[in-house]
């Protein structure tokens, strides 16, 4: 109530106290004898004569008089004026009221609230609009109040709050405008994101703060945690991390272990908290006699507690306990007993500090699958899921086929990650039914992508797939891709079960430019181009649940050209010799490469899986060895053979997935392409294999094996005499690599855990060890180039020229007779001052390094990222292993690409 109803409230006060009825007792004094009482004057009641609103703008004074309960006809009195005030403000129309009474004519005058003509926030930087807004109630048009604004500042602190930020404050100010309008903003002033400054630990005594700090979630805020969302406050994470503390101390052996307290204070500058733990550790005991009694007739007893993981002896442990319960379950469910109920007993002496455990089996009957329910697919036909089950109705039921089930339907990719089949008690106590509810995903995915690749430079890649074709499990995709050294166009389609049988059929036609390359200078320079065009295709059937069998026929035509202007003698064909690749310019083992070719191949690939995940795998394993046959017509005539396995578990049961794998390859010639005295390989430069980023990080692409270098000279004088001085910079080395006919490569990868807000951001952090090498080829023909230029005068003035070709290892004929085109021609002088003959000043020498089978291995961290411009990786990695010749590189990313 303001000071003006106040005052008309005192003022009635007193007119009723004037005016009201009233009995007065006066005492009348005489001598002696008292007074008589006289009877008190009897005083009416003013009656309403008129209600009368002054004040209104938007609203009508009947309106307003609906509002009261006071009525003409009623009689005056403060406590029904001071109802009317309460109603009228209840409202929430009114910024101010007033009634007053001249001797039966009410006169109540108001004074409206204003309009909201917009609402303004003003300071937010870490939570923006679309996220405050619909906290806020008051909108345009609405009429202020303040216990509305009062209501919408409590909820956007409580929002700022669940965010982390204790120490945010909102300040609602009100723009009075023209014709009884407001603005009303709120100033936010967000504050640091509040932290938890320190975690304290009272009553422990066997475990140090740090170990126990260790199993919570919540972590101290600390310098190196920048990249962590544990360090921020959050009262429903303190309340899980007290079960964690729990659950950990029910691991080691303290059964009686509870927390007592826990309390989270704020700092005195209201911005990082401190949270105390009060516990109570307890006695810790050891396991006692453990034995199983079963129930069910196909257990037996014995043999169950023989396979127990506990002995007595051992420190207790809950967590085994509870997987022995669970590990119990599943091998009842695995003989049918789908609701075999295991109950531990726990005979606990406290003299002995030891914790003896019967479990349990009670009878129950076997169960059968009696129905089999999908729900929540709307795109994807029941057919594609019922497919994956590893059960049909009127099996028996079968725990760990389930649980195989669930993991196939999640590796379809089309639903989500926590997919589940549930159990239901059927109709009867031996039936059971099945429940599948899943969850649609897109499976269409359309990518416009560019980007910046230390590989390929600028990159553009257009793809549309779509994984569920038509909701029948069917795969349709194209994708086109464009760089500065790559061009690509491929279409494929893939039908996983044709006719609705396990036979699973795809194909693809493509298209394929490359750019093959090499650094000089710092400069990327094109050697050898390479076009491709083909299709292939695949059928492939299960042989059982986890051995899988795919045949193959692929053939492709491929055109290996140089550019003639750079690479060729006499490119124009003007001349007296005819155009034709210099192997002074290009390298042998490179004009031995261009031409046309046909390659025709078969080829099959086993493969064994059993993990959890294709896409994203946590534990199972992986093997598979595939070979292609090159000859089925066609130019091209070898056998490829690869293997390849994979393992993937979680280590000491916590979130970090380690993963193992390892490959490796050969490809056997099939056809004699020439001499090993001429340098050339029977396996053609452009099929065999290559090793280096981004399958082995820590060198540069094609990075690792056999490679010719050429190494260029000065020509310096020293004493006199002409020296060759080579020049050993790494960027003036022009290097080729030239593959091999081995391979092999393995390597360990753990990925580490990272909070909530790190997975939300699509962060993958890893740390890996690559190892591998790749070897065995034929030794090309070298050679070494004489400068073609004048030296200076070493005696009388008379220069000396050098010109063509001087070969150091020229080619032969089939007939083994040299093939000479090397041209020494002089001038006075052919030897130096003493006599002797002269040295030539080299123009470069190529030298064959790298052909060995020594591993070269090394170790670094990377992060993938799903960024808005399209999946981010970056490694950095260290070479610690490296033979003469590797080319090495310490960091690497990609952007915009598929990895």
């Amino acid at each position: 109530m303001n000071f003006k109803a106040l005052g008309i409230y005192l003022m009635g006060s007193t007119a009723l106290a004037a005016t009201g009825t009233m009995t007065l007792v006066t005492p009348a004094f005489a001598q002696g004898t008292p007074a008589a009482a006289q009877p008190a004057p009897v005083v009416q009641a003013e009656q309403i004569q008129s209600i009368t609103v002054v004040g209104t703008q938007r609203l009508e004074a009947d309106t307003v008089r609906s509002y009261m309960r006071l009525r003409v006809g009623q009689n005056w009195s403060q406590v029904a004026a001071d109802q009317a005030l309460k109603d009228l403000y209840a409202t929430e129309l009114f910024a101010d009221v007033a009634i007053r009474n001249n001797s039966g004519a009410v006169v109540v005058e108001v004074r409206e609230n204003p309009v909201v003509n917009r609402i303004i926030l003003e300071g937010n930087k870490r939570l923006k609009n679309d996220k405050i807004e619909p906290e806020i109630k008051l909108a345009p048009r609405q009429i202020y109040s303040r216990s509305k604004v009062r209501a919408d500042v409590a909820r956007i602190v409580e929002l700022y709050k669940r965010q982390g930020r204790f120490a945010a404050t909102i300040e609602p100010k009100l723009v009075q405008l023209d014709q009884n309008r407001v603005d009303i903003v709120f100033e936010i002033t967000e504050g640091p994101k509040s932290k938890v400054q320190q975690i304290n630990i009272i009553g422990n005594d066997k475990f140090s703060d740090d170990r126990l700090r260790g199993e919570m979630v919540t972590k101290q805020a600390r310098f190196y945690r920048f990249f962590s969302s544990g360090t921020s406050y959050d009262p429903d994470r303190l309340a899980f991390d007290q079960q964690k503390l729990r659950q950990f101390y029910l691991t080691q052996g303290f059964a009686d272990f509870r927390v007592v307290s826990a309390v989270a204070e704020l700092t005195p500058d209201k911005q990082d908290f401190i949270i105390t733990y009060v516990v109570e550790e307890g006695d810790r005991y050891k396991f006692g006699d453990v034995k199983v009694e079963s129930q069910i007739r196909d257990f037996d007893s014995e043999k169950l507690t023989a396979t127990l993981r506990m002995k007595k002896g051992d420190w207790y442990d809950a967590k085994m306990v509870e997987d022995t319960v669970e590990s119990l379950s599943e091998t009842a469910g695995l003989f049918g007993y789908a609701f075999a109920d295991v109950n531990p007993n726990f005979n606990r002496d406290k003299e002995t500090l030891t914790m003896g455990i019967t479990f349990d089996v009670a009878e129950s009957q076997r169960v059968f699958v009696e129905r089999i329910d999908i729900n929540g697919n709307t795109l994807t036909q029941d057919k594609v899921v019922r497919r994956e089950f590893r059960l049909n109705e009127g099996d028996a039921f079968n725990s760990i086929q389930v649980k195989r089930t669930a993991d196939r339907i999640k590796s379809l990719g089309y639903f989500q990650e926590d997919l589940e089949v549930e159990q239901a008690q059927g109709s009867a106590p031996d039936r059971i039914v099945l429940t599948t509810n899943v969850e649609e995903k897109a499976t269409g995915e359309l990518s416009l992508s560019a980007g910046f690749s230390s590989i390929e430079n600028f990159i553009f890649q257009g793809s549309i797939k779509q994984r569920n074709f038509r909701g029948l499990g069917q795969e349709l995709r194209t994708n086109i891709s464009y760089s500065s050294y790559s061009k690509s166009a491929e279409i494929g389609f893939t039908e996983p079960y044709l006719f609705d049988r396990s036979i699973a059929i795809s194909g693809d036609i493509f298209r394929r430019d490359l750019n093959s390359f090499n650094f000089f200078n710092n400069q990327r320079n094109t050697t050898y181009e390479q076009a491709t065009t083909g299709a292939q295709i695949r059928v492939g059937v299960p042989i059982n649940e986890f051995l899988y069998f795919q045949g193959r026929y692929g053939i492709s035509q491929d055109d290996i050209s140089l550019d003639r202007n750079q690479f060729f003698t006499d490119p124009d064909g003007t001349g007296p010799l005819p155009s034709a690749c210099d192997p002074v310019i290009a390298g042998r083992f490179l004009c031995d490469a261009i031409g046309n070719r046909l390659t025709s191949s078969v080829g099959y690939t086993l493969l064994y899986d059993n993990r959890d995940n294709r896409i994203r795998p946590t534990r199972g394993q992986s093997f598979g060895i595939s070979q292609d046959f090159a000859g089925l017509g066609g130019s091209v005539k070898y056998i490829k053979t690869r293997v390849n396995a994979d393992k993937y578990w979680r280590l000491f049961g916590t979130n970090f997935i380690l993963g193992l794998s390892a490959e490796g390859g050969y490809i056997h010639p099939l056809e004699n392409r020439g001499s090993k005295a001429l340098g050339i390989d029977d396996i053609r430069l452009t099929d065999r294999f290559y090793l280096g980023e981004p399958q082995m990080r820590g060198f540069d692409i094609r990075g690792i094996g056999p490679r010719v270098q050429r190494v260029t000279f000065n020509a310096e004088l020293q004493n006199g005499v002409v020296v060759n001085v080579p020049v050993l910079e790494r960027n003036r080395i022009q290097d080729d690599a030239i593959g091999g006919r081995f391979y092999y490569l393995g390597r360990a990868e753990v990925q580490i855990p990272l909070g909530s807000g790190a997975k939300e951001l699509g962060l993958r952090p890893s740390v890996f060890m690559d190892v591998g090498s790749v070897f065995g080829v034929t030794k090309p023909l070298l050679q070494t180039v004489p400068r073609r230029e004048v030296l200076p005068d070493l005696s009388a003035g008379a220069p000396l020229f050098y010109t063509g070709a001087f070969v150091v290892n020229p080619p032969t004929t089939p007939g083994g007779t040299p093939i000479t085109t090397t041209t020494l021609e002089t001038s006075t002088i052919a030897t130096n001052p003493d006599g002797s003959a002269r040295t030539p000043a080299l123009q470069f020498e190529e030298r064959f390094l790298g052909d060995t089978w020594k591993p070269r291995l090394s170790v670094g961290f990377g992060v993938n990222w799903n960024s808005p411009f399209g999946p981010f990786r970056i490694d950095i990695a260290r070479a610690l292993l490296k033979e003469t010749g590797d080319d090495t590189k310490l960091f690497t990313f990609n952007v915009g690409t598929q990895f």
